[in-house]
């Protein structure tokens, strides 16, 4: 019998918008500060060439609001902290956007309405299309799934498709910033050498097969035990039938990965370990009840930690350090594109950062990254 740990919980953070992997955080950190250009009246904030209008900063809020209805969570009152923060995380999102899409123009990366459709095709399949009992979803079925989540997150297919667009612009010109970026062999054998531990086969202690039946009183152990001392065959037989462990009676009464020193129970440990092979034991008790347990092999001994030759684990770690290469790679370049912006900001009275929130008056290595 096994000892059990409990599962673990699991937390997340709250965020404005989730779908299906679609992302669109009121929390970006773009570049701020009352610069040089005058702002429209119809408009919220400047951003280099671009303005960001009052109607796309509008409907970003009514799109929260309507996601803080569906998700049954209080939108924050009127002149409250967390309103004024909303407000400013959703100045800074819209100008984080049009910064990449700026970017995005001037490297040539353009995305389509295929573009999208794709990413929306792609994300309907790895969220909707599967079903209990292998069989695909129809195309129909996908789509009536879509439209129920879009309903329980408060949003619409057009919204989705913009947020998709968003992430689009930023995966494309994070991986043009990052195309250059290389890890070599001599650092993939110095990071194995430093990690090793990491990528070896951890020591096993000591374990045998063993099958066993487990009942609630002595008095029915006995009468089983004294059942397969005149015939050990009825042993898979008596576990299905009379066995309370369900995770071992119908197989036979065999523990789920044999039986492991330390992860048992000690009475039952300690006549597992101690029977000869095929060996029947006198009932044994424990805090579950009694058991009737039969060793179906030899005692394998306790097996060292193995280290993973590095060629098993090569092309992991390589994969692991350029991924690492690339986010710090992107950082730096966005810090100096959040920097490059910050002359050329504008915003509309009201909409401002406040003060000791603008990123563009704190450190210049001040960055945020929202991909989906």
């Amino acid at each position: 019998m096994s000892k059990t740990a409990a599962p673990g919980a699991f937390c997340m953070n709250r965020i404005i918008v989730v779908l299906s992997g679609v992302v669109l955080v009121l929390a970006v950190a773009a570049c701020g500060g009352g610069g040089p250009p005058s702002v429209p009246s119809d408009a919220v904030a400047v951003v280099g060439d671009t303005t960001i209008s009052k109607s796309a900063w509008d409907q970003l809020i009514q799109q929260t609001k309507q996601n803080y209805e569906a998700t049954n969570h209080t939108f924050p009152k009127a002149g409250s902290v967390e309103l004024a923060n909303l407000r400013s995380n959703a100045t800074q999102f819209l100008i984080s956007a049009s910064e990449y899409e700026q970017e995005a123009a001037k490297m040539g990366i353009k995305v389509s309405d295929a573009d999208v459709q794709a990413r929306l095709d792609q994300i309907k399949q790895q969220f909707y299309a599967s079903q209990t009992g292998g069989k695909p979803a129809s195309k129909t079925q996908v789509e009536k799934r879509y439209q129920q989540a879009l309903k329980q997150q408060g949003f619409t297919d057009e919204e989705v498709r913009k947020g998709i667009k968003i992430t689009l612009y930023r995966e494309r010109v994070q991986k043009k910033v990052t195309e250059g970026v290389t890890v070599s062999d001599n650092e993939v054998s110095s990071y194995y050498d430093k990690h090793k531990q990491q990528y070896e086969t951890p020591a096993q202690p000591s374990s045998r097969d063993v099958r066993h039946i487990l009942v609630k009183s002595k008095a029915k152990a006995d009468k089983i035990y004294a059942q397969l001392q005149k015939n050990p065959k009825l042993f898979p037989k008596l576990a299905k039938k009379d066995s309370i462990d369900t995770s071992s009676a119908q197989a036979g009464g065999e523990l789920p990965g044999g039986a492991v020193k330390g992860r048992l129970v000690k009475p039952f440990e300690k006549v597992a370990f101690s029977l000869k092979v095929h060996e029947i034991s006198k009932p044994v008790h424990s805090q579950f009840g009694w058991h009737i347990i039969q060793a179906m092999g030899p005692v394998r001994p306790p097996q060292a930690a193995k280290p993973t030759p590095l060629s098993q684990v090569k092309e992991a770690i390589r994969q692991t350090l350029l991924q690492n290469k690339r986010n710090d790679a992107t950082q730096k370049w966005e810090a100096k594109m959040i920097k490059g912006y910050c002359k050329n900001i504008g915003y509309q009275s009201g909409y401002a950062p406040a003060p000791g929130q603008d990123p563009c008056k704190k450190q210049s290595t001040t960055t945020s990254s929202t991909t989906g």
